[in-house]
This record gives C-alpha cells, structure tokens and sequence, in this order.
C-alpha cells in the first residue's frame, strides 16, 4: 500500500491516502475534496479552482496526472496499520 497527500494530488491539506494504485488515490482526493469544498473551506476551493484551469487544457492534464503517478510509482510500498 502507499500514500499521498492531499496537497500531493493537487489538493490544499497534509490529509493522508492510501492505495494500491493511483486511481485508489485519486479517487479519495476527489471525495475529500467535494467534501470539504461542500465545508465552505477555501483553501480546497482555491484548489480546486486551479485544477480546473488545468482540466481546459487535455494536455497540460495528461503531463500533470502523468507526473502525479510517476511520484506514486516511485513511492515504496508501506506496511500500515489503519486504526
């Protein structure tokens, strides 16, 4: 399993996730994300905003998830206890 951070993954936040794969990952961002914009917290929602600005171009959104997983697959597989 592996983690990354919130802020990581385009988010605002040191919250944790983890996962077998990138999508796992990213998938949870998204969730905490809607959640907390859902909050009213704006650090999520400038986030959030920029990501946007990001998705208008395919490209730019490819190279950027491109390097998201590439952080992802470098990361070495932890033993964790969840509580």
């Amino acid at each position: 399993m592996k983690m990354m951070k919130c802020n990581e993954v385009g988010g605002a936040c040191n919250k944790e996730f983890y996962g077998e794969t990138f999508e796992e990952i990213a998938r949870q961002s998204k969730e905490h994300a809607m959640e907390m914009i859902n909050l009213g917290d704006k650090d999520h929602i400038n986030a959030m905003d920029k990501m946007g600005e990001l998705m208008k171009d395919s490209k730019n959104l490819d190279k950027w998830m491109g390097e998201r997983k590439e952080i992802f697959d470098s990361r070495k597989s932890e033993l964790i206890q969840i509580k």
